[in-house]
């Protein structure tokens, strides 16, 4: 898009930055391609310990250094780990860019990986993942993964697992580390107070190592049959979902379906929202969701809820699913969802922050750069029969999966019937 700028390097790397000259602070961001979707089952949580390994410092700076340097610039400095993606940002003052952008740089291609930082480290992910295995309204949305999309990587959490995080050393996160943070699957991206070309001339100064392109993820099936997963846990409330495949985020559908999840469950005027919480009172937090990923995606619901409630809740839910499947969406929904979803997203890029991840996921999944106009346009040209195609191809109930955590099973197994009465026959792994 015309304010934004994007270079190739001679090492691969990819910088694409936008100037917002109304701004004095920047947003920097490197991604790398790699995430849990990438892992092995032998390497399940290496990404995401990889990032945490990357802020214990490198031969240049040590960890307290790094932390004392962006303090003094009172600056912001994060990570974070998806299932295709790992990036480390950083929000400064324009002044202090070229030395946020050397340190992060460095965190990223020179990690110091040291066996007894590793030791510490570990046991901090292992308390991560610990505290994640307490958070059951967390923990579910990987047991709905695993239920979409069975053995194949999207459906591992991007935790890990304790037995693999435990047995790792420094030199086998070392090599993967070297494995996948190759320079073609990196970008950077800045956006705020800046000027492209001197953003460009700090990356050339990397030292950069030269290697192989990281392996391909694993193709998604084509097929995913759906399935039931229940984890049974001495809970107040059932936490409850339901799934399917949906498509990928290159998919020109993804504006209706960022539509459809306004109406389904996104806001607090959804359907879901109206009838499982206000109407009838049978949860505090019900919501729909959707995600996109190289080729594939994920749509899904949510609610939590006391045991006495599940059964009902459910069964609302099902009447709603059945009413939309067979009526529709109307003209006045889609068109609150199409002002919803603008609005949003022009309230968002007021942000360095959201500008910088538009730039970098965008780029990292070779999607367009498109302008706010042309977002707009796509998200205005959205129509009924899109939406409601949509409706008939993913929420089918022979799609379905379902998924809960829970104190008893058959609680779960006898209110999912009216949403998916294929999978009740199908053992609860």
């Amino acid at each position: 898009m015309a304010e934004c700028e994007l270079t190739l390097l001679d090492s691969g790397v990819r910088v694409v930055t936008e100037a917002m000259p109304t701004v004095r602070s920047v947003t920097l961001g490197i991604w790398i391609a790699t995430g849990s979707a990438a892992e092995s089952e032998a390497e399940a949580g290496l990404s995401h310990l990889v990032e945490h390994m990357l802020f214990r410092g490198t031969d240049r700076y040590g960890s307290l250094e790094i932390d004392q340097i962006f303090d003094a610039m009172g600056a912001e400095l994060n990570a974070g780990t998806g299932k295709e993606n790992t990036s480390v940002y950083a929000r400064v003052i324009d002044e202090h860019l070229p030395q946020a952008f050397e340190v992060v740089a460095d965190m990223v291609w020179h990690p110091r990986l040291d066996e007894a930082d590793l030791a510490n480290e570990r046991e901090i992910v292992l308390e991560e993942i610990a505290m994640y295995e307490d958070e059951p309204q967390d923990r579910v949305f990987d047991v709905l993964g695993e239920a979409v999309f069975g053995d194949h990587p999207l459906g591992r959490p991007v935790i890990g697992r304790a037995d693999v995080i435990g047995a790792t050393t420094s030199a086998s996160l070392g090599r993967f580390h070297a494995k996948h943070y190759t320079p073609g699957d990196i970008v950077i991206a800045a956006a705020g107070s800046l000027e492209h070309d001197a953003v460009v001339e700090l990356a050339r100064a990397i030292d950069v190592p030269q290697r192989p392109a990281a392996p391909a993820m694993p193709p998604v099936p084509a097929q995913l049959p759906p399935h039931l997963r229940f984890l049974r846990k001495d809970t107040e409330q059932y936490h409850l979902t339901l799934g399917a495949p949906a498509i990928a985020r290159d998919d020109p559908r993804r504006f209706a379906l960022r539509v459809l999840d306004n109406i389904l469950g996104g806001t607090s005027s959804s359907r879901l929202f109206q009838k499982v919480r206000e109407d009838r009172g049978l949860a505090y937090n019900v919501f729909s969701f959707q995600a996109l990923n190289a080729g594939t995606g994920q749509i899904g619901i949510y609610l939590g809820t006391r045991p006495d409630n599940v059964a009902p809740a459910l069964q609302v839910v099902a009447d709603e699913l059945d009413l939309m499947r067979h009526d529709g969406v109307t003209a006045e929904e889609l068109e609150r969802s199409k002002e919803n979803v603008k609005g949003r997203i022009v309230l968002s890029l007021e942000s360095t922050a959201a500008r910088m991840n538009r730039l970098g996921a965008a780029v990292l999944c070779g999607l367009p750069l498109l302008s706010l106009d042309e977002v707009v346009e796509r998200i205005e040209s959205v129509t009924l029969e899109d939406v409601n195609g949509l409706v008939r191809d993913l929420l089918a109930p022979e799609r379905l999966s379902a998924a809960a955590i829970g104190a008893e099973e058959d609680v779960f197994r006898r209110a999912i019937e009216p949403l998916a009465p294929g999978l009740v026959a199908e053992p609860v792994a």
